[in-house]
C-alpha cells in the first residue's frame, strides 16, 4: 500500500446511514489508506450483521450490547451475547467485547440498568480473555470503578472526553483512547489538550462513522436553516484527514503518527494481528 497505513478502531458499517453504497464506503476507505476497519456490536440484532460485515469486507468486529440499547434489551440478550462470544473465539475477526459502558448524558436511560449489562460483559470478557471497547459519556469514574471490580484484558475507551487524571487511570489498566472527529473543532479545548499531551502509547484513531463528523462535514446554521442537514455522513475515508490533526497537535510526521496509532491499536486488540 503506497503511504500511511491507518486502522479506524471504531466503524459502524452496519448503520442504516451506509445501506446505499455500503462497499463503496469500504472501497473510499482503503484508497485513503485505511486499510483495517473494527465493526463494534450494539445490540441482539446486529451480532450476525457485524460478523457477516467483518467476513465480506476484510474488516474485524467486536460484540456486546451498547449501553443505550440496554433500554430494550430483553431476558436471554446477555446469554446471547456470551454464547455469540463463545462461538466465535476461533475466528480471528473477533476482537472484542463491545461496544460496551455507561451513559450518563443521555437522559432517561436507567443508569443501574446500564451498570448491570456493562459488568456482566466485564466478566464476559474476563472469561474469555478479551480486550473491551469502551463507550464514556460523563461515565468515566464509574466504568473504571467497574474495572476495579472486574479487571480485563485492556482495549480502547472510544471517543475519550474525560479529564487528565481519568486518562491516566484507563493508561495503567492497559487502555488506549480514541480520538476522532470531535478533535477536529477548535472549541473542543479538552479534547485537544489530550490529544496533543498524553503519552504516545495512549493514543489510537477512529471515526465512529456514521457518527462524530469532523468539523469539515459539519454544517452551519445558516445551512441548516436553508434545509442542509445537521451534518453530512462521516465514514471512514476520513480518518488519514483527522489524523492530520492529531498529527499537528503532537507536532509529529503524519507517516510516524500513522505507525504510532497503528501499533497502538495491535496492542489494544492484538488478534487484529492475526487478521495482516
Amino acid at each position: 500500500m503506497i503511504g500511511p497505513m491507518w486502522i479506524d478502531t471504531h466503524c459502524h458499517l452496519d448503520a442504516p446511514e451506509f445501506d446505499p453504497d455500503r462497499a463503496a464506503v469500504v472501497t473510499r476507505a482503503r484508497a485513503a489508506g485505511v486499510g483495517r476497519l473494527v465493526l463494534p456490536a450494539v445490540e441482539r440484532s446486529n451480532l450476525a450483521t457485524v460478523q457477516a460485515q467483518a467476513r465480506s469486507f476484510d474488516a474485524a468486529y467486536a460484540l456486546g450490547i451498547h449501553p443505550l440499547y440496554t433500554g430494550r434489551a430483553v431476558e436471554g440478550d446477555l446469554q446471547a451475547v456470551e454464547q455469540s462470544l463463545l462461538d466465535g473465539l476461533a475466528d480471528p475477526r473477533l476482537v472484542a467485547v463491545g461496544e460496551i459502558g455507561i451513559d450518563h448524558f443521555v437522559p432517561g436511560v436507567d443508569r443501574q440498568r446500564q451498570e448491570h449489562h456493562y459488568l456482566a460483559q466485564l466478566k464476559m470478557a474476563r472469561r474469555f480473555d478479551l480486550p473491551v471497547l469502551l463507550h464514556v459519556r460523563r461515565s468515566a469514574d464509574t466504568l473504571l470503578k467497574g474495572l476495579r471490580r472486574f479487571p480485563v484484558a485492556g482495549g480502547i475507551v472510544h471517543a475519550f472526553n474525560g479529564s487528565q487524571q481519568q486518562a491516566a487511570q484507563f493508561v495503567a489498566m492497559g487502555f488506549k483512547l480514541g480520538f476522532g472527529g470531535a478533535m477536529t473543532f477548535e472549541r473542543a479545548l479538552q479534547i485537544r489538550q489530550l490529544a496533543g499531551t498524553l503519552p504516545d502509547e495512549a493514543l489510537v484513531l477512529e471515526t465512529d462513522a456514521p457518527d462524530i463528523p469532523p468539523r469539515w462535514l459539519y454544517r452551519t446554521v445558516a445551512e441548516r436553516a436553508a434545509g442542509a442537514p445537521g451534518h453530512a455522513r462521516n465514514e471512514p475515508a476520513e480518518l488519514p484527514r483527522i489524523a492530520a490533526t492529531l498529527a499537528a497537535l503532537r507536532g509529529m510526521p503524519l507517516q510516524d503518527l500513522a505507525a504510532l496509532t497503528s501499533r497502538n491499536a495491535l496492542a489494544a486488540l492484538p488478534r487484529l494481528a492475526a487478521l495482516g
